[in-house]
């Protein structure tokens, strides 16, 4: 089996910017501008992580969570450990 990352992301639509700005409970705390309307978060949150994560889109999956703050995000192709290294690095240089 190849390499899977499953993330937990709490969602702050409505945001001045898209960003990561740390963590609540235990999940990665993501300020987006998109608003939480006909899906438009969500599909902000893939294209941010995609961009962040240096991936393409199709490797994320919103697995829980499409009408909920918190979500829960599949990464194929990346460890725990790469995603969180990556988010990190990104934050950093922000």
């Amino acid at each position: 089996m190849g390499r899977m990352a499953i993330l937990r992301v709490h969602v702050v639509p409505n945001a001045m910017s898209d960003c990561v700005v740390g963590e609540h409970g235990g999940a990665v705390k993501i300020k987006l501008r998109a608003p939480a309307v006909e899906g438009k978060a969500n599909a902000a949150l893939i294209s941010f992580l995609a961009e962040q994560l240096n991936i393409s889109r199709g490797a994320i999956a919103l697995e829980r969570g499409h009408k909920s703050r918190q979500k829960l995000i599949r990464v194929t192709g990346l460890t725990q450990e790469d995603v969180r290294n990556r988010l990190r690095e990104r934050d950093r240089a922000s």
